[in-house]
């Protein structure tokens, strides 16, 4: 079903799930989370639409606007979002597995097909690639053990100078940023270990390789800690 400037109801809700807890247990977040204005962002369209769709999602019984006007996903609103992120995340396998397409790639393209695909070909596909447990960037195919595992994760800017970690999932939502990460060495099961942080930036040995990576980049690399 599309939406303002083409953009469909599961691609919002799948959205303000990201914001809402991309690692840790659901928390509704608030001020300028997952509000409008940063629905609006990581969407590319204007913050009237997104207020528009908001609305129309709470009128839907999917969302809930709380004291700060934040979007709260209700149990139906949560239910359908990890509908949406399971399905995403199959197809961007099956375009990865078997269509050749890089994991970078995969995302926008996944993007693109994601309406096309219905419930039972999304099974049939599953199936047919062995029931994965993971997309091409690290994120559990299984909702629940994608909210189990986020107890575990921290976003590399959480790190400091000495401390180890592997990286288990890149963020999605930015898919210029997405290519960086793999074009500068940051895929899932890497090695990293911080050298230095400050100024906005930190720099990383990932793998073999010294790299300087800012801040905010870093806060989209999901990491285990070292034993």
């Amino acid at each position: 079903m599309a939406g303002h400037a083409g953009h469909s109801v599961d691609d919002y809700l799948e959205t303000i799930y990201f914001l809402a807890f991309p690692i840790g247990e659901y928390q509704p977040a608030t001020g300028s989370a997952a509000i409008a204005s940063r629905v609006a962002e990581m969407l590319g369209v204007s913050r009237a639409s997104a207020g528009e769709m908001l609305k129309r999602l709470e009128s839907d019984g999917l969302v809930e606007r709380g004291e700060q006007k934040e979007a709260i996903l209700t149990t139906l609103g949560i239910e359908r979002a990890q509908k949406v992120v399971r399905k995403h995340r199959i197809i961007e396998r099956f375009l990865t597995d078997f269509m050749g397409y890089t994991a970078a790639e995969s995302h926008v393209q996944a993007d693109e097909l994601g309406d096309t695909f219905t419930d039972e070909m999304i099974e049939r596909i599953d199936d047919r690639l062995g029931h994965p447990d993971r997309c091409p960037h690290g994120w559990p195919v299984d909702p629940d053990f994608e909210q189990s595992e986020n107890r575990e994760l921290v976003a590399l800017s959480d790190l400091g100078p000495g401390d180890r970690a592997t990286v288990v999932r890149l963020a999605e939502h930015d898919g210029e940023l997405l290519h960086w990460f793999y074009e500068e060495g940051f895929a899932p099961g890497t090695p990293v270990e911080v050298s230095s942080a400050g100024d906005g930036t930190m720099t990383v040995v990932a793998g073999d390789e010294s790299r300087s990576i800012g801040v905010k980049q870093a806060a989209g690399l999901f990491v285990r800690r070292a034993a």
